[in-house]
């Protein structure tokens, strides 16, 4: 097969960009225009999803069906149940997805696919609730769903305007106002969404304490009276760069390896130096119970690289800001 024939050339800079900003011009102000579009039905629509017992099932075919997954993936995540259910599947099998306090949502640009013409009576039938998103409010789809929500769209960003661009924008817009609808309405929370996002940096920035770091760290200490050489030994043996100063089972202060570094500056003789002739007094802190970004946000606030971390007046250990970079916090 030969390649296509290039119709810039690809070392026009100013002509890729050109075709790349047109294309993102479209879909904004199709996206835009969907503010005019916002009705009742959308209103109505939202508050039935917010009362329904069951689940949110969202149907296509294509690129809508690709969109339909996304949306149930934000749903999801925003702490309304939902399922992806391909309307072509629905029709040959798949249609005991939906069960019987469900609401379905069905995406079609045109409102006519063959797929979604089958599938409607279908639903109506079993007398579940349905939203339709389409471009075309004369469509079947737009007149027979319970609920309808315009996303049409002038042209796609296709030169063609074919390639579905511009509508599967719409569409992905639409449903993100859906999510957010419901996910205030439920007063779903920064808490809330920690849960249903445990993994990765996102999770982590959610529900992640220092105590879940310092735990994994050595913890080093020494007494207000130990010698330089043991400081030094501590500080370099639990390799977090600082150790706390303890007397009477409380933290007095932290003597980090910057402190070292001045006192060998400032004394000739370190010989009858002990830990508090040369600690920091009142050390930076945090509980155990603070979330790792925000013993970040201090420690980049002081300019420092460790915080002791304190069970009360109980020394608990050390959080490092390499601890927090190997995690992905930062």
């Amino acid at each position: 097969m030969q390649p296509n024939k290039l119709l810039i050339n690809l070392s026009d800079t100013q002509s890729i960009l050109s075709i790349a900003k047109r294309t993102i011009e479209i879909e904004s102000k199709a996206i835009a225009n969907l503010v005019d579009y916002l009705d009742d039905q959308f209103a109505e629509a939202v508050q039935h999803i917010l009362e329904c017992n069951g689940r949110v099932v969202v149907s296509g075919v294509g690129k809508s069906a690709i969109i339909a997954s996304k949306i149930v993936a934000t749903l999801n995540s925003t702490g309304t149940p939902a399922i992806f259910m391909h309307a072509a599947d629905a029709i040959h099998g798949d249609l005991g997805t939906v069960q019987q306090n469900d609401v379905v949502i069905c995406l079609s640009k045109s409102g006519n696919t063959p797929e979604i013409k089958a599938l409607i009576p279908l639903i109506k039938l079993r007398k579940n609730k349905l939203i339709g998103i389409t471009g075309n409010m004369d469509s079947i789809l737009a007149k027979q769903a319970d609920f309808t929500l315009n996303t049409f769209v002038e042209k796609e960003a296709c030169p063609n305007n074919l390639a579905p661009t511009t509508s599967t924008s719409a569409q992905m817009a639409m449903g993100d106002a859906l999510a957010i609808c419901l996910l205030e309405l439920r007063g779903f929370s920064r808490d809330d969404f920690a849960k249903y996002h445990p993994g990765g940096t996102l999770g982590k920035k959610l529900y992640l304490r220092v105590s879940d770091i310092a735990s994994q760290n050595q913890k080093p200490k020494v007494s207000v009276n130990s010698s330089v050489k043991e400081v030094i030994v501590e500080i370099s043996e639990k390799m977090l760069g600082a150790t706390a100063v303890i007397n009477e089972d409380k933290v007095v202060g932290v003597i980090t390896d910057g402190d070292i570094r001045r006192m060998l500056k400032k004394y000739d003789n370190i010989s009858t130096l002990t830990a508090k002739d040369i600690m920091t007094q009142n050390p930076k802190s945090v509980t155990k119970d603070t979330l790792a970004v925000k013993a970040l946000e201090l420690l980049q606030e002081k300019g420092i690289t460790q915080l002791l971390v304190l069970d009360g007046d109980e020394y608990h250990g050390v959080v490092h800001i390499h601890n927090l970079i190997n995690e992905g916090i930062l």
